[in-house]
């Protein structure tokens, strides 16, 4: 029986662990190379959903018979999407956006089968800051971690220590939904 080959769509450090974790490994790791900018009007959950999308058909017509898995994340205050932080004031603008606000954390699932199936999913996960000081939030930017990320903060560092409340997948916040990505591997017949 030929092995199959699963492709991660994505050059996120976090996604990688992530699956390792879970007990998968990648073949092989192939970032999509599109374009992320929101559409007029898009909403997150659209945005999330769209870039899953697109990711998943730039690499898997490179790939025709593997597995392939990809992903996008979108965090946003109401109907705000905030960017992915490239700098220290990105990060700095989005925690004072986010301090003692509900927000929530979006990340669109696509994967195309060996066999030419897709599957689609969209995670929500919420999440709420208490309210940060300005010296909370320079403490933060000052670890650089927030730099890259997409609502400026990475749960999985120091951010944990003023996030009060989550509802919803954790793995989705650092992300990747591992139980829907398990869930759409199994219902496609690929065993970790």
């Amino acid at each position: 029986m030929t092995k199959l080959i699963f492709i991660l769509a994505s050059s996120s450090p976090r996604r990688l662990a992530l699956l390792k974790d879970s007990g998968i490994t990648p073949d092989k790791i192939i970032p999509a190379e599109i374009d992320e900018t929101p559409e007029r009007k898009e909403l997150p959950r659209q945005l999330a959903r769209r870039l899953a999308a697109q990711k998943l058909q730039s690499v898997a017509a490179k790939e025709p018979k593997a597995f392939v898995l990809a992903a996008d994340t979108v965090v946003a205050c109401g109907r705000r999407i905030l960017p992915k932080a490239e700098n220290a004031e990105d990060v700095r603008a989005c925690l004072k956006l986010l301090s003692g606000r509900r927000h929530h954390v979006y990340t669109g699932v696509a994967l195309r089968a060996a066999d030419g199936k897709i599957l689609e999913r969209i995670a929500d996960s919420t999440v709420i800051f208490n309210k940060l000081s300005p010296q909370d939030i320079d403490a933060y930017v000052a670890t650089g971690e927030g730099i890259g990320k997409a609502g400026g903060y990475a749960i999985q560092g120091f951010a944990a220590a003023h996030i009060r409340f989550i509802s919803g997948s954790y793995s989705n916040i650092v992300g990747l939904p591992l139980f829907d990505v398990m869930q759409m591997l199994h219902g496609c017949g690929y065993k970790v």
